[in-house]
């Protein structure tokens, strides 16, 4: 990636969580789409921003709020960003905090750079292949820069003892809990954390948990940011069938089964 994109991709994240922030502060609407997921004016404000930062880019951007391209245009795309505006619309709505600004690049299909920025928990994550993962702590919504000295690089610790799994508050499945119950089989005690959006990728790169697995419905803009940030930092994101990386800007932009496992200590 460009060095001055970095910059750029910055400052879409924050002006998107300011404008996220601003509604999340009042009463708002909730539409729901044709899939029946729900939509805020928030997730629209948000893609707006981001579309008119990228946009410096001269690099396409296939955004989960923006124009749906066919994959006869995306399928010549070798550089294209992927946006989720506000990914974990349901944790909006609930108002727990957990939900993220998702900005990935992808390469030939593979996520290259990811940054997912949690506005109202003031931290933001970024990650580039080749060049690690980082934490940044955001006390201030009205700064206009981030100090990249203040990174701190990723993992932050050794996995916990307890063999421990991360899951989601929304979006729970049989298969799932199947898969967790086998798991307890061969580790015996197991902890089992829920976390909205894509803070579970964040939580694996911290080293907070040891696996993701996702077997309900997810889509590129779900999960290229976090891909990027998890590998950056050591992990792995791979489909559940194949056992080989997620890659994007697929002609199905649905992805597969997965399972996300945080680097291994040493």
């Amino acid at each position: 990636m460009k060095p001055e994109w970095l910059c750029i991709v910055l400052d879409a994240a924050l002006d998107a969580g300011r404008a996220i922030m601003k509604i999340y502060a009042q009463p708002f609407d909730v539409n729901y789409k044709q899939d029946n997921s729900p939509l805020t004016i928030a997730d629209q404000n948000a893609d707006d921003i981001i579309s008119k930062h990228l946009a410096l880019t001269n690099v396409p951007v296939l955004s989960e709020e923006g124009p749906a391209h066919s994959y006869d245009i995306r399928q010549n795309w070798n550089l294209c960003w992927i946006v989720d505006p506000l990914d974990g619309t349901k944790e909006f709505i609930k108002r727990n905090g957990e939900f993220t600004v998702n900005i990935a690049l992808v390469e030939n299909g593979v996520s290259v750079f990811g940054l997912i920025y949690a506005p109202a928990l003031g931290v933001l994550y970024y990650g580039e292949k080749g060049k690690g993962a980082f934490k940044l702590l955001v006390p201030d919504l009205n700064i206009e820069k981030l100090d990249a000295t203040s990174a701190i690089a990723l993992p932050l610790q050794q996995l916990p003892n307890i063999f421990s799994i991360i899951g989601s508050h929304s979006h729970a499945s049989a298969e799932t809990n199947l898969y967790v119950d086998s798991l307890k089989t061969i580790h015996g005690e197991v902890d089992y954390m829920r976390s909205g959006s894509s803070l579970k990728f964040c939580l694996l790169a911290e080293g907070k948990a040891h696996i993701y697995p996702r077997f309900a419905p997810t889509m590129e803009w779900d999960t290229a940011a976090g891909q990027a940030i998890l590998e950056a930092a050591g992990g792995t994101l791979v489909e559940w069938h194949s056992k080989k990386q997620m890659l994007y800007n697929r002609k199905d932009l649905l992805n597969s089964w997965f399972l996300a496992e945080a680097k291994k200590s040493d």
